[in-house]
């Protein structure tokens, strides 16, 4: 005995999968994808404007360039670091051979890195023992610093990523 009371007849249509709920489950699950989709496309879109430089063509033509740069920034000796102080300042450490320097120029081009805030042009002020300390402060957030140090007819580019 199975211990139904209905005579042995099941309900008609109870528990059954039919069309209906196929294309409901289809209409659901594509709705979500087209959903995810849409929105990470506008993030995407908003937070990145696709350009890294303005011509890359132009750009490719003088990578080598910028590679020579390169070795003789590092044939320098210079090292230079960059921090945050607790005012919202940039403090800037610049040494030759281990040994401070006293007499550079430091400016800084700070860019935001989505492109929210408009560029700014920072100059640095020395305050002893090869450190200088912008004459400014910057807003708190993430920040694309474009440092230059020059001294004795040389000079020493880095792109900092200050968080």
């Amino acid at each position: 005995m199975t211990g139904r009371h209905d005579g042995g007849q099941a309900h008609k249509g109870a528990g059954r999968f039919t069309g209906r709920h196929m294309a409901a489950i289809l209409v659901t699950f594509f709705g979500i994808v087209i959903a995810v989709n849409l929105t990470m496309a506008r993030l995407a879109s908003s937070t990145f404007g696709g350009k890294v430089v303005e011509n890359s063509y132009v750009a490719s033509q003088k990578f080598n360039g910028w590679l020579e740069k390169a070795r003789e920034e590092e044939a320098l000796g210079w090292t230079l670091d960059l921090a945050r102080t607790p005012g919202q300042r940039l403090d800037v450490t610049l040494h030759e051979a281990a040994s401070a320097m006293t007499d550079a120029r430091i400016t800084a081009l700070v860019r935001h890195p989505l492109g929210r805030a408009p560029e700014r042009t920072m100059q640095f002020r020395h305050i002893g023992g090869g450190r200088y300390q912008s004459v400014g402060a910057l807003p708190a957030g993430r920040w694309i610093i474009h440092v230059r140090a020059q001294a004795h007819g040389r000079e020493l580019n880095r792109i900092v990523d200050l968080s």
